[in-house]
């Protein structure tokens, strides 16, 4: 069903739970967790949430799929940009991170093409052209400024283009909350054995804040956005992504 303008008011509250996502792992690892332990917390909590909310109500139908190759790619792909995301926000500032994670919405547009054979106007590669100016001025490539960890954060945002052409693909398939179960289940089995030398809790209130605000924001981002591509093509959507620094 095309309903542009109710997909990108999804996708702009939807990012903004990212950017409450990114301030938890943010915060978690500057104080001593492991990003390995970071992304474990975030995936098992939208799990557990998941399985709490819909199991019930759904049985066995919530995990029913008539495509799962394509939950299994999906979840590898979320996986992905979460593990080298939150890989970078170790050596990174959250506002330089959110500019670079913005050269995904060019990586989309690009592969929207031929994978999903959308059609992307010039209005729309020009407002992501102009985004991705913003970036290079950030990033300052070939210039001291540069910060090698930035290659981390350029893996994240194509793993993160590669996640949403999934969801689109996916879009009328499965339900939201079935695609939204095998992400978590997926990148919780692929996590949970680095696990095995050690776990550390967090120490004080805001430790604990944001230990159980990651996998909740997560699990209302996801929702949010994986609804927004059932009513839009992904490279429309795209350029919404840039208002995330705002956010950030």
């Amino acid at each position: 069903e095309e309903r542009r303008l109710l997909a990108i008011s999804l996708v702009l509250v939807g990012y903004l739970t990212f950017t409450i996502v990114d301030s938890c792992a943010k915060w978690l690892i500057s104080h001593g967790l492991p990003s390995s332990q970071v992304v474990f917390i975030r995936y098992a909590g939208q799990l557990l949430i998941v399985s709490a909310l819909f199991l019930p109500s759904r049985g066995l139908d919530l995990l029913r799929t008539r495509s799962l190759k394509l939950e299994l790619i999906r979840g590898l792909c979320l996986l992905g940009s979460t593990v080298f995301n939150f890989w970078a926000i170790s050596y990174l500032p959250l506002t330089v991170i959110a500019s670079i994670t913005f050269t995904m919405p060019l990586m989309l547009c690009a592969l929207s093409v031929p994978f999903l054979g959308e059609t992307v106007g010039w209005r729309r590669w020009l407002a992501i052209g102009m985004g991705f100016v913003g970036v290079l001025v950030i990033v300052q490539p070939g210039s001291e400024a540069f910060d090698p960890a930035v290659i981390l954060s350029l893996i994240s945002a194509l793993f993160t283009a590669l996640y949403f052409l999934m969801t689109r693909k996916l879009a009328g398939v499965d339900s939201t909350t079935t695609q939204q179960f095998y992400a978590g289940l997926v990148a919780t089995l692929c996590i949970a054995p680095v696990l095995l030398g050690g776990w550390i809790w967090p120490v004080d209130a805001a430790g604990w804040f944001a230990f159980a605000m990651i996998g909740c924001a997560a699990l209302v981002g996801h929702q949010l956005l994986t609804t927004a591509h059932r009513f839009a093509p992904a490279s429309a959507l795209a350029p919404f992504g840039y208002v995330q620094i705002i956010y950030m």
